[in-house]
Parts: C-alpha cells; sequence; structure tokens
C-alpha cells in the first residue's frame, strides 16, 4: 500500500476523537506529502533543523497543518524551534519551560505545550519520573508562565516488542491526566493525553490517548542514513 492508503486506512480505524501525529524523523518532504495529502494534519519532528527543512521544503502546504515537537528541545534551539513548532510535547522542568516562555514572549506568541512524563521511570529517557507529585508540580508552576498554555501530557513507555507490556504504563499515565484535570487548577484544562507508537497505539488508544504519534505503520521501515 501507498503512504497516503495506510493513512487513509488508519485514519478510518482510529476513533475521530484521537488525533494522529505523523512522526517525520528522517523521512523526506515527498512522503510526508503523501500523508497530508491524503488528509494528515498534523507533523512531529524530533530535531529542529530537521523540522526547518522539512516546512521549508512543504511550502504553502507546511503553514495548512500543525506541527509538534516530539524530540528533546535544547535551549539553544529555542528560537528556531519557535519559527516552525505550534506545539512542544517534551516540556519536562521548569527551568525549560521559563526558557521557552521567556522566548515566546519577546516574539509576542502563546505557545502550547504538553508536559513530557517518564512514564517508565528509565535513566536513559527525559521526562518527568512520577511520584511525589512531580508531574502536578510542574503542571502547577507552567500555569504561572504568560505566554505558554499547558494542554496536555506526553509520554512514550518502555519500548516492547508486545505492546501489551506497555497498558499498565499508558495506564498509569491516564490516571495522572486524570488527577490533574480533577484538582481544578485555575487555568489547567488537559485536553490531550499523547501517548502510543506504530506498534502500540491500539493499546494506547484503550487506555485514554487522544493522540498517537505514527511514523513506520504509516511511511514503512527507515532507511539506512549513510
Amino acid at each position: 500500500m501507498s503512504i497516503g492508503d495506510n493513512y487513509r486506512r488508519l485514519r478510518r480505524e482510529v476513533p475521530g476523537h484521537v488525533t494522529i501525529v505523523l512522526a517525520a524523523k528522517t523521512r523526506t518532504p515527498q512522503e510526508v506529502l503523501e500523508a497530508l495529502e491524503a488528509g494528515a494534519t498534523d507533523i512531529g519532528e524530533n530535531y529542529v533543523q530537521e523540522a526547518g527543512h522539512l516546512y521549508t521544503a512543504l511550502g504553502e502546504k507546511a503553514r495548512s497543518v500543525t506541527w509538534h515537537m516530539i524530540g528533546e528541545l535544547q535551549k539553544n534551539k529555542i528560537n528556531r524551534a519557535l519559527q516552525v513548532f505550534d506545539v512542544i510535547q517534551t516540556v519536562d522542568s521548569l527551568e525549560k519551560a521559563e526558557a521557552i516562555n521567556s522566548r515566546a514572549e519577546r516574539a509576542g506568541t502563546l505557545l502550547k505545550v504538553y508536559v513530557e512524563v517518564n512514564i517508565g521511570s528509565e535513566p536513559s529517557k527525559s521526562g518527568v519520573v512520577p511520584g511525589s507529585d512531580a508531574v502536578e508540580s510542574l503542571v502547577e508552576n507552567i500555569t504561572q508562565l504568560r505566554h505558554l498554555s499547558i494542554d496536555g501530557i506526553m509520554t512514550m513507555g518502555p519500548l516492547t516488542g508486545d505492546p501489551e507490556n506497555s497498558r499498565p504504563y499508558f495506564r498509569e499515565a491516564r490516571k495522572i491526566f486524570d488527577r490533574i484535570n480533577a484538582r481544578g487548577l485555575p487555568g489547567v484544562s488537559l485536553t490531550t493525553l499523547s501517548m502510543g507508537m506504530s506498534n502500540s497505539y491500539r493499546v494506547a488508544i484503550e487506555e485514554g490517548a487522544t493522540m498517537i504519534r505514527l511514523g513506520t505503520i504509516v511511511f514503512g521501515t527507515r532507511r539506512r542514513q549513510a
């Protein structure tokens, strides 16, 4: 099947309330364009420079979709990131949130952000480690930053061969999401729970995901880079 056929099939399969973000890491502009022409509305990129090249290559089409930063954002790349991304999904500390807020203030914009949760407490991954109200505390602090809109929670979960192994992690992320919303914090109404990738999106949706990030299942296996 073509990239467009893959996307259309997935869009029919995935419930309408769940947003599909194209995980476009290493994909060519033509590959991404095929998915956009099939109806894709959201693009996720891991690297600022790669996103900038893709944004430029897509021309007018780039301005008709929503861009998500789904990789770790380095402070020295924030200014460039604001030129491309509509959403930063990987805020994992107040220090990073304050740095993004400062740049957003200078740019005169209000930027959507999600708090990234390291739901598996894996040392090799970024994200807030759950426990001791750490996630809730960060969300509450971000509400004090006038140029950020805290709209969601993002998590990956440990990578395993069996998608069922991800279920308890996704379930825990949903509990955190619901717990924050239940607190009724001023200025906080989380609408997005971003979790689940090509091998685990079905389980993620069953556990409450409202956004999934799909790459291989749409585009096929990544080419080896020289």
